[in-house]
């Protein structure tokens, strides 16, 4: 989320251009650091890819401002091609580096699908980019054609026919989403928003329907198969409905019912026996045993049920307050925004410190009830539809430009990823000590920290403001400062973590974060987490 003020828009001109230049320099730092720590032929290629995305995402910039785009894009921020095509690439590098030094080749091989699949996702929108802009960018093309040349045959030297069959299935639904949802979901996102978040649900559905063929007794853990078919189960069922209630009215009792009919047997119909087929068990019954195995699961389920209720009456307070304000268009303040922030790391941190695998699949149960609720609002089902229309509109801002309100569902990605997406195969062996035991607190530390302290002192005392932004330096600093008291905290608290003297790597990582926090004009809530645990994992 924002902090001050809203960025400028596409159209601002040179200060805008410095903005995304400082984005670009803060990016690259982080390519680079990277390429240093794993210096191979795959890190060569993340540097290409981010030379050859520098330079498209120019060309994305003003087809968003000429309203050139295919799609319609959200247009209070630039295309942010660079940071959103280098997150899936620089994560699998650095997922392959750990598994490596576990000494796990399967895991391994799969960081390496990771890394060729982010980069063929990254290729696809700047080959779609230059295609579409007129005059054709001769000199961009020839290096976007140089780094996607020398990415391809290296990716082609190492991967497997099998690898390589799975990176062009990924792509494949990757483009057929891309028409579908940028289609259904005008304004939502950003050129990049829409690499990073409809790239990361295809590799998930690639992920699921690879597993569904080739299932094997026990193999597996069954809280990542719960969040596969979750993921994918939700995004379908949006699709669905999208397309269903296109030829009818959303809004009446016959067309509600009608949706929840329909999501019961999708439920209980698609969602658990496909559930059953992968952990070869009852869903239902294992979720049950899972959530009450131990009286710590019972304790944390039960504050973090107050927690919840705490959130629901901010938002009704501040919907009261609204009630009784003379002007009609007020708006929740910052400081009241950022409550949920507090909310999320007092129910992040003592799910990471005593039981992290309760927290992933609450986690995923969070995620589900989120977007469910953001169905019933944007088709307005009765009964709750128009309630939370009007409850959620108190806490929109200028990233909530389109049709679905994702502020909050990104805010639980966030904290979520860096507990989804640590390989747990790779994390014995000492793979996982010093600055590498806090990538679970990437998200805590990123968003629920660093962002909300940097809102909150930015917006109160700030002064000097980062070129080009609205952002400023007391903000910045401030949220630096935080997150190393939070370190240090999490040391005190968390007997796992042992930094190991790896204090510099850590100030440096969460300082580069934090400088992207002030100059992106993307979704902090999801960029800001994955950089700092691709840092971290480093």
């Amino acid at each position: 989320m924002t902090r001050d003020s809203a960025p400028p828009t596409p159209g601002a001109g040179a200060p805008l251009s410095g903005s995304v230049l400082a984005e670009a320099a803060v990016v690259f730092a982080m390519v680079l650091s990277i390429h240093v720590t794993v210096w191979d032929r795959y890190s060569w290629c993340a540097v290409a890819l981010a030379v050859q995305a520098f330079y498209v995402q120019y060309k994305w910039d003003r087809l968003l401002q000429q309203g050139g785009a295919v799609f319609q894009f959200r247009m209070s921020a630039n295309s942010g091609l660079l940071p959103a095509s280098m997150v899936m690439p620089l994560l699998g590098l650095v997922m392959k580096e750990r598994c490596q030094a576990a000494g796990n080749p399967h895991f391994e091989r799969f960081g390496i699908v990771v890394a060729a699949t982010g980069m063929a996702v990254a290729l696809f929108s700047s080959v779609l980019a230059l295609g579409i802009t007129r005059p054709v960018p001769t000199n961009t093309c020839v290096i976007s054609g140089l780094a996607g040349g020398g990415i391809i045959y290296i990716m082609k030297h190492s991967l497997s026919v099998g690898e390589v069959i799975e990176v062009l299935e990924v792509l494949l639904i990757f483009v057929y989403l891309n028409m579908i949802l940028l289609y259904l979901l005008p304004r939502c996102f950003t050129p990049g928003e829409a690499v990073l978040v409809l790239g990361g649900i295809s590799f998930v559905l690639n992920q699921l329907i690879k597993r569904s063929l080739t299932v094997v007794e026990n193999q597996g853990d069954p809280v990542d198969f719960f969040l596969l078919v979750v993921v994918v189960g939700m995004v379908l069922m949006g699709i669905l409905f999208s397309t269903l209630f296109a030829f009818m009215d959303s809004g009446t009792w016959a067309s509600s019912i009608f949706f929840h009919l329909m999501t019961c047997v999708l439920g209980l119909g698609v969602v658990l026996p496909w559930l059953h087929r992968l952990i070869r068990r009852n869903p239902l019954l294992w979720l049950l045993h899972f959530l009450f195995q131990t009286d710590t699961r019972i304790y944390l389920l039960a504050y973090w049920s107050l927690l919840a209720t705490l959130a629901c009456l901010v938002v009704l307070y501040q919907n009261a307050k609204r009630s009784s304000s003379e002007s009609k268009k007020h708006q929740a303040p910052t400081i009241a925004r950022k409550y949920f922030h507090f909310i999320v790391v007092a129910t992040y941190i003592p799910g990471i410190i005593f039981d992290r695998p309760l927290l992933y699949v609450a986690a995923t149960v969070c995620l589900a009830v989120f977007i469910f609720l953001e169905y019933v609002r944007y088709f307005r089902i009765k009964p709750l539809g128009h309630t939370l229309r009007n409850l959620l509109s108190l806490f929109l801002d200028e990233r909530d430009s389109g049709p679905l309100i994702l502020t909050h569902i990104y805010l639980l990605l966030g904290v979520s990823l860096p507990i989804w997406l640590v390989p747990r195969p790779c994390t014995q062996k000492g793979s996982f000590g010093g600055a590498r035991a806090l990538v679970p607190y990437a998200g805590v530390l990123a968003v629920g920290v660093g962002d909300t302290v940097a809102s909150v002192f930015g917006s109160a005392m700030g002064e000097i403001h980062w070129p080009g932004t609205k952002k400023t330096f007391e903000g910045t600093m401030t949220s630096i400062f935080a997150q190393i008291i939070s370190v240090a905290l999490i040391l005190i608290f968390d007997s796992e973590v042992d930094l190991n003297y790896n204090y510099a790597w850590i100030l440096g990582s969460i300082s580069t974060v934090s400088l992207l926090e002030a100059y992106t004009t993307q979704i902090d809530n999801l960029l800001l987490p994955l950089y700092l645990l691709i840092l971290l994992m480093a």
